[in-house]
C-alpha cells in the first residue's frame, strides 16, 4: 500500500519515508516535517523531466555559444528606491526571481507596492495577492499614490499563470509564496511540497519569459524563511527586511545576490506615507545621542561600500545573583561574550561579577569586525563610570590576546567621521602608519585594548 505522507527536510527539501532526528542529506537536526505525498504528474508534463523543465513551458532546450550572447541590451532597471537599488547591486535584473522576507508587519508589502509607483512609468506590473482583497489593495495603493497597476486576488497558481500569460507583464509581484498552491498537489498551501512546486513554476516563468518576479516569503518563529531551504537556493536574490515593528527604521539586507554584493544595506524610515529612504543613515542613527554620559561609544563600520556610524551603548552593574546576566541587542551574542573575556583578561577590568547589557541604537545589527573596539570601550566606560572623550569615534578588530587589528577601508571611515563633525578617532596601529587623516581630525593609533581604554576615557 502506498504511503499517503512523506517526511521533508525544511533545510534542504529532501524527502524521506520515515522521520529521523538528523537529516541524512544536509545534517540538520530536528528539521523533518510530515506532509502529504504529491500525485504523479501527467505524462504530458513529464516529457522534459530530464531537463527539469515542464513541456508546457517550452518546446525543448537549445545550447547557445557564449560568443553569440549579446550584452548590449540593458539588463537592469531602476526601481525608484535608491536604497533598494543599492542592495540589489544597481537595480533589478530583467528575468530575475527576488525573494523578500521579514517579520509580519515590517513593511514588505508596502515596499513592493511603493516601487510600483515608479516602475509603472516604463513597465507593466501585475500584483498578485493571496492575503488581501482587491479593496484592501486599492486602499493601500491610494495611500501610497500608486495608480497604474494591474491587480489580481488569487491563490491558485495555475490561474495566476493563466492571467500572467494574458496580461504579459514586465514585472510580477507575488504576495505571498506561502499562500500559493498548485492543484496538482494534495498538500495544503504553505507546506514544503507546495512552496517548492510553486517556486519552481515561478522560476521557470521568470527565466523563459524574461519577467522580473518579486515574491514575499514569511518567516517562522526562529526568524528563518518559512518552507524548505531549497526556496532560497532557487531564487536569484534573497532580501531580509529587518527592524523592530515599534521603531521607525527598517534595514534591508541581502543574504544572497547572484547579480551583486551581499554586503550592502538599505535604510528606510516608516511613515504614514510609506517607506522613506534614508540616504545618510549615520546622521539619523546618531541623532539624539547623549553627551558626557558613561557607557556609550560611536562605532564606524562598513556596510558594503558605505561607511555607517552607529552608537553602541553598554550598561555594567554588579550582579545580585550567582551567575551574571548577559543581554545583547544588535551584536552577535557569542562575539560579545568573547569581547567581555578579553576585556577582563587583557584589559584588566574584572567584569566577571557584573551584569552586562549591550545595545546598538536604531535597530541596526553590526556584524563587521570593526565594531569590536567601540563595544569594548563602551563596556569599559560604563564599568569605570567615565564618559568617552567628547567627539571621539573608534573602530578596529580585537584579538584574543588583546591586540587591535587592522580593518578595511580606513580612509573612507576617517572621511565619514570627519564629515559628521567628529574631532578624535581611535584606529588600529597595525598597518595604518601611512594612511593620511583629514585635516582637523585627530587620529590616535592603539596597539592593545589597554592603550585604547587609556586614550578614550576622560581623566
Amino acid at each position: 500500500m502506498k504511503k499517503s505522507t512523506l517526511f521533508f527536510c525544511t533545510e534542504c527539501g529532501n524527502e524521506f519515508s520515515k522521520w529521523t532526528g538528523k537529516c541524512a542529506s544536509c545534517g540538520a537536526w530536528n528539521s523533518m516535517t510530515e506532509a502529504p505525498t504529491a500525485d504523479a504528474a501527467p505524462a504530458s508534463r513529464m516529457k522534459n523531466s530530464k531537463s527539469g523543465v515542464h513541456a508546457s513551458h517550452g518546446t525543448g532546450a537549445v545550447a547557445v555559444s557564449l560568443s553569440d550572447i549579446s550584452t548590449a541590451a540593458e539588463v537592469r532597471f531602476q526601481t525608484g528606491l535608491g536604497e533598494l537599488d543599492r542592495v540589489l547591486g544597481g537595480g533589478a535584473v530583467v528575468g530575475s526571481l527576488v525573494l523578500i522576507s521579514g517579520e509580519p508587519g515590517i513593511g514588505k508589502s508596502t515596499l513592493l507596492m511603493q516601487i510600483c509607483r515608479d516602475i509603472a512609468r516604463f513597465a507593466k506590473i501585475l500584483y498578485v495577492s493571496g492575503e488581501e482583497s482587491l479593496l484592501q489593495l486599492k486602499l493601500r495603493s491610494q495611500r501610497l499614490k500608486v495608480s497604474a497597476l494591474r491587480l489580481l486576488a488569487e491563490t491558485q497558481l495555475t490561474d495566476v499563470l493563466t492571467v500572467t500569460a494574458q496580461e504579459k507583464p514586465d514585472v510580477l509581484i507575488i504576495d505571498s509564496i506561502q499562500t500559493m498552491y498548485s492543484p496538482e498537489l494534495n498538500s495544503a498551501p504553505g507546506s514544503v511540497a507546495q512552496v517548492k512546486q510553486c517556486s519552481l513554476e515561478l522560476m521557470n516563468l521568470a527565466k523563459s519569459q524574461g519577467i522580473t518576479i518579486f515574491i514575499i516569503g514569511h518567516v517562522n518563529k526562529e526568524g528563518a524563511i518559512a518552507g524548505p531551504k531549497v526556496l532560497e537556493h532557487m531564487v536569484d536574490c534573497v532580501l531580509y527586511f529587518e527592524g523592530e515593528r515599534h521603531l521607525v527604521y527598517r534595514i534591508l539586507r541581502a543574504e544572497k545576490n547572484r547579480f551583486g554584493s551581499t554586503q550592502e544595506i538599505g535604510v528606510f524610515e516608516m511613515s504614514e506615507d510609506g517607506l522613506l529612504e534614508v540616504p545618510n543613515p549615520s546622521e539619523r542613527l546618531l541623532s539624539g545621542r547623549p553627551t558626557h554620559v558613561p557607557g556609550t561609544c560611536v562605532a564606524c563600520v562598513m556596510e558594503g561600500t558605505r561607511p555607517v556610524l552607529a552608537e553602541v551603548q553598554a550598561l555594567v552593574t554588579p550582579t545580585t545573583f550567582g551567575t551574571p546576566r548577559r543581554t545583547v541587542s544588535g551584536l552577535d551574542f557569542n562575539r560579545a561574550m568573547l569581547l567581555l573575556a578579553v576585556l577582563e583578561k587583557r584589559g584588566g577590568l574584572f567584569v566577571g561579577n557584573q551584569d552586562a547589557y549591550l545595545n546598538v541604537i536604531g535597530g541596526l545589527k553590526l556584524i563587521e569586525p570593526g565594531c569590536d573596539l567601540p563595544s569594548i570601550l563602551a563596556v569599559a566606560s560604563s564599568f569605570k563610570d567615565k564618559p568617552i572623550l567628547e567627539g571621539m569615534v573608534a573602530f578596529g578588530e580585537v584579538g584574543l590576546t588583546g591586540e587591535i587589528r587592522n580593518v578595511t577601508c580606513i580612509q573612507q571611515r576617517l572621511a565619514e567621521c570627519f564629515r559628521l563633525g567628529f574631532t578624535q578617532c581611535i584606529i588600529p596601529a597595525q598597518g595604518t602608519k601611512n594612511i593620511p587623516a583629514p585635516e582637523g581630525l585627530q587620529v590616535y593609533r592603539a596597539r592593545t585594548v589597554k592603550d585604547a581604554i587609556a586614550l578614550a576615557l576622560a581623566p
